[in-house]
Formats: C-alpha cells, structure tokens, sequence
C-alpha cells in the first residue's frame, strides 16, 4: 500500500492502521470504479447504486479515496460521489463523532484536485470549523478551481464594501480593482464593474470579458430545412476574404467589415446581412497570440452554431431558439503562438414567431475559468 501524507493523517484521527486497512482501501477502489462508470444516459446506474450502498458502509476515512476521484468523474458520478461524501458525514456527525478537519482543509489545499471535489470538502470544513473562511479565502482569489475562487471572491467583496462604507474611497478603490481581475462570473464581474463606476473608474466589459468586436461577415447561405448547418460552404473549407461566393436565392456574397458596440460583443446578423430566414452566416477574425496556450472560444447565440479554431470544429449545436445567454457554447482548443483564425457559423430557421426571429452571437476568447486572454485581434 503506497503510504501518504492524507493516509497518516487518516490513521492519526482514525486510528485506523489495522492489518486490514489496505483489504478496505483496495475494496473501496473498486467501488468507487464501478461508480465512475456509470453512463451520462443512466448506463449502469443498477451497479452504481449497489456500489454506493457498500461504499458509504465502508468508514469516514474512505471520505479521503472518494474526493480524489473527483479528478475523473463525469456529472452523474460525481453526483454518486458526492452523496457518498454526504451520507457518510453526516452519519458521523450523527453519531457525535467529529470530522477530520485538518484532513478536509488540506484536501482543499490541494489545487491539483478538481474544483468539486475541494469544494465539497471545503463545505464539510466550514460546518465543523466555521472560522475556516475567514483563514482560508483571503488565500484563494487565484484559485484554480471556478467553485472556490468565487467564494474567495464574495468574501473579500465585503471586506471591500466596508471600506466604502467608511468613505474611504481610495483603499476601496484599490481593493475592488484588485478583485476585478479575480472575479470569473459575470455577476461578481458586473456588480464590481458598477461600484468602480460609481467611484469615477468605468470598466469596459468588452474588454474584462474578452469579446470579439471586429469582425469579417458573409452570407446568408441557404439553410433551408435546416440543411445549412451540415453543409460545409466555401468558408468551411478555406479562408478566401477576397471570394465572392452565390449565396441564398443565388445572390452573389463577399465579405464585409463588421464592428459591434454591444457592451457584450453582440452582433445583430439581421441588421449586419439584412433580415433572411432559412439561411447560414459566417463570421471571421483572426487573433494573434504571443505563444501556444489552451483556451476556451465561448459563443452565446439563439441559433444553431458551429465554431472553428484554425480550420478545426471545436463545438456544435443544432438547435434554435434557446435565448442567448453568455457562455452557452463552449469550444476548446489551443491557440498557436502567431496567428490564429476564428470561424463561428449561426445558423437561422424558418419560424416566424416574433421571438424567433433573432439572429446574432456573441463569441470571446478566454482561459478554461473565464479568464481573459491578452490577444490582438484582426479582421483578417
């Protein structure tokens, strides 16, 4: 059995150093496998559940098998997971037996793990230790994990608010333009934005969230009966912004420069192409990186969307008429150092209800927790 730090501390609070301890530490490796394999349509769900059932039977240190796993866990095994976590805690506590706090926080120390599974152990640690927050989060405005840089955030949010209510405007200031470049979520993200605004420091939302504003526009194609959408047109296939193409009903298209002023890079494709129903268009940038990352091209749009890095497809979805909400669509892949070409496709049906017949998108570039990347953006 390999001998860990979280081990010792599990025989230390335990005293579980028995001779059958690797049995039970090799037993509740397999359950916790039968967990993970679960199908996102319900696939072994029987087996899953049976697992689960031995599995919270097992003791509090299997806690300490269970959050790892959380590294590897679809959304419905970490549902299994987590009610495992929760059944056997609060068993514990139940039975007037304390929670391994020193364990739990150094669990949510450790940022390898995955977000969800430092956060659930986070949760425990706070309801045996509630000053956990106030010695933890001040730590954790870069955090890794989306779930725990948030509560990082919201704490030093009050903190920063309690310097407004003192009026002492230049240390809030300071203390709320520190959290700007902490907060991932839009609503953290906006209500900071309007303190800083109210204390005379506009923030421009484009440019902290990282949305394409300049664009190259062509179309509209034919997408009748919805057939557009897996018809690769010419700009599917290669990058030609000197082409003229036969569009929709035979109309000859080229491309066309684009600027959208939507604080939230929202581009209107009705009033940039003109309002068409059944019909396919296509927007073009090119970014410039100064070297090879990973990142996330995340697109918000009522219509159906394809999105391409470089001449890859990274994201689709054929569906219209959902609302447009940031973040919706999300494309991962990795930008090169040097230039990079952005191809996003958003296709229109034919309803004709009034609340069907928007055609837009909003697409920015970011890193995997929403963080903006430094980028130079071109229109060709």
């Amino acid at each position: 059995m390999k001998i860990t730090p979280s081990y010792i501390v599990s025989v230390l609070v335990f005293g579980t150093a028995f001779p059958g301890h690797a049995a039970a530490d090799s037993e509740a490796k397999a359950l916790i496998d039968r967990i993970l394999a679960v199908g996102r349509e319900g696939e072994g769900n029987p087996k899953a559940s049976a697992a689960w059932r031995e599995l919270v039977q097992l003791g509090p240190d299997t806690v300490f098998q269970i959050l790892p796993a959380f590294d590897q866990a679809d959304p419905v095994a970490v549902n299994w997971l987590r009610s495992a976590v929760d059944a056997i805690a609060e068993r514990e506590l139940a039975k007037g037996k304390p929670l391994p706090a020193s364990q739990l926080e150094a669990f949510v120390g450790e940022t390898k793990h995955s977000g969800l599974g430092r956060r659930l152990a986070y949760e425990w640690l706070v309801k045996v230790d509630p000053a956990a927050p106030a010695r933890l989060l001040p730590h954790m405005l870069d955090d890794p994990g989306e779930e725990l840089r948030r509560d990082a955030v919201a704490f030093a949010l009050q903190n920063a608010k309690q310097l407004l209510d003192k009026n002492e405007k230049t240390a809030a200031t300071a203390a709320y333009r520190k959290l700007l470049t902490a907060a991932r979520d839009r609503d953290q993200v906006e209500s900071i934005a309007k303190t800083l605004k109210n204390l005379g420091e506009p923030v421009d939302l484009v440019t902290q969230f990282g949305f394409i504003t300049r664009w190259k526009l062509i179309g509209p194609f034919d997408n009748t009966g919805g057939k557009g959408f897996q018809t690769a047109y010419p700009p599917e296939k290669k990058i030609d912004l000197t082409a003229s193409y036969q569009g929709q009903k035979n109309q000859s298209l080229t491309w066309k420069n684009h600027t959208t002023n939507d604080p939230y890079g929202v581009v209107d494709l009705n009033k940039a192409l003109g309002k068409h129903m059944s019909v396919a268009g296509y927007a073009y940038a090119a970014v410039y990186s100064q070297k090879e990352l990973p990142v996330e091209l995340r697109a918000g749009s009522n219509n159906a969307v394809k999105i391409f890095l470089n001449g890859r497809e990274i994201y689709f979805r054929d569906e219209y008429h959902h609302g447009l909400r940031m973040d919706q669509h999300v494309g991962r892949g990795t930008l090169k150092a040097g230039r990079n070409e952005i191809l996003a496709k958003v296709c229109q049906n034919e309803q004709k209800e009034d609340w069907a017949q928007l055609w837009s998108f909003q697409l920015r570039v970011c890193d995997y927790l929403g963080g903006v990347i430094p980028l130079s953006v071109k229109g060709q």
